[in-house]
């Protein structure tokens, strides 16, 4: 054999081979063929869980009408100093303001002071008499009578500070002032009253909820309450009572919520809240937030049965956090579809994710 046809031979072969190699399939060209028409999905296996079934208020925090009072005097005068404002945290013996007592009650006390001097003098001429025997034991018991029948009258004129010139009030104890009913100057009628007063350990939450969700209310229920605004600290309260009038301005049934003493550290009144009244406990298919979808017939899942996605129509009973709960009658060997599930619909064929 000659040079020219070895090295045609040897051409043919190497031409061969390249055809050859160029025919077969790599394994991920393999795996595409065979994923064709499938819906790439992660997956995820459903479980039985209890979840908190709750119902979402609004409201403020408030002084508890229970303890709160008003302030006043049971003696007339005029405002000549206001110390605070509404809504001011005040402490125990802190000045709120200071009345001038009126003319009357000055005149009052004087004539009391006048009565007692002479029901005194009347008791040592009589005790004078009564030693000479010029008056009987009876008018010595009626003179010492007047007397203390006389500095009575005087105690109780100076209890309603006829005889001072001002009176300061004090705050009875750590608290929120709630409310002003007087102003610098004005003058006011005895047993008028002049402030509104909360102390600071008896501030409830005042909170509206749907007229539809009150049959599933109770006093007792537990309640997780959190301020709108600044630190976003969480407070249990305890539900004390649900109203059965709709307010007409919100549209909303009230509820009352007592919160613990140390809610007071950090709320004041009228701050703005949230709240989370705790019905129930109940037991729901517990599956990812992001595999529950909702169209018009209501929510659903997809579940993987036999390599194909299967619609299974639920009910979503608990819808804050994640995961969270459906009713339904979901496989619980099947596993739910949680992404890629907008790209699926019935009896669509799906590969699941290697993880």
């Amino acid at each position: 054999m000659n040079r020219s046809v070895i090295i045609s031979v040897l051409g043919m072969a190497i031409l061969s081979g390249l055809l050859s190699g160029c025919g077969k399939t790599t394994p991920d060209e393999d795996e595409a063929t065979a994923a064709a028409g499938e819906v790439l999905v992660t997956t995820a296996t459903p479980t039985r869980q209890t979840f908190h079934d709750s119902i979402e208020a609004w409201g403020s925090a408030a002084g508890d009408p229970r303890h709160a009072r008003s302030i006043s005097l049971a003696h007339g005068g005029q405002v000549t100093a206001l110390q605070v404002s509404a809504g001011q945290t005040v402490k125990r013996g802190q000045p709120l303001l200071t009345i001038a007592p009126d003319p009357a009650a000055r005149s009052a006390f004087q004539q009391a002071q006048t009565a007692l001097a002479l029901a005194s003098g009347e008791l040592r001429r009589t005790e004078q008499l009564a030693a000479q025997r010029l008056a009987t034991q009876s008018q010595l018991a009626t003179a010492r009578k007047a007397l203390a029948d006389a500095q009575s009258a005087l105690d109780a004129q100076r209890a309603l500070a006829g005889g001072a010139a001002s009176e300061t009030v004090d705050a009875p104890a750590d608290g929120v002032v709630t409310g002003l009913q007087v102003g610098l100057g004005e003058r006011v009628a005895a047993n008028a009253p002049l402030l509104g007063f909360t102390p600071t350990h008896a501030l409830l939450a005042v909170l509206g909820v749907q007229p539809d969700d009150a049959a599933r209310l109770q006093p007792g229920m537990p309640v997780q309450l959190q301020p709108v605004y600044g630190a976003r600290e969480t407070f249990i309260g305890t539900l004390r009572m649900v109203g059965q009038a709709i307010d007409p301005q919100t549209r909303l049934l009230d509820a009352q919520v007592e919160l613990p003493a140390t809610a007071s550290a950090s709320l004041v009144a009228g701050a703005p809240l949230d709240a989370q009244i705790r019905t129930e406990d109940f037991t729901a298919w517990s599956v990812p937030r992001a595999a529950v979808l909702h169209d018009d017939h209501g929510d659903y899942l997809f579940q993987v049965e036999q390599g194909h996605a299967k619609r299974v129509d639920v009910k979503l009973r608990s819808a804050q956090g994640d995961p969270v709960g459906v009713d339904g009658p979901l496989d619980a060997r099947a596993k739910v579809v949680v992404l890629g599930v907008y790209e699926l619909n019935d009896g669509d064929a799906v590969r699941e994710s290697a993880k």
